[in-house]
């Protein structure tokens, strides 16, 4: 199961408060403002600045 498109329009990136978008494995969301990955577990996005991991 993937992230529905009216969850993606909500979400936001908690640092920034900008958009973020699903990375190429769909295993992620990118804020490309902050360069950071929110890591997608079982389905939930996992929106924790503490957690979130730098963009290669």
């Amino acid at each position: 199961m993937t992230l529905s498109k009216e969850l993606l329009e909500i979400l936001a990136c908690p640092k920034c408060k900008g958009d973020v978008a699903l990375n190429k494995n769909e295993d992620g969301l990118v804020c490309d403002k902050c360069k950071l990955v929110y890591e997608i577990r079982e389905d939930i996005p996992v929106m924790l600045i503490d957690e979130a991991k730098p963009l290669n």
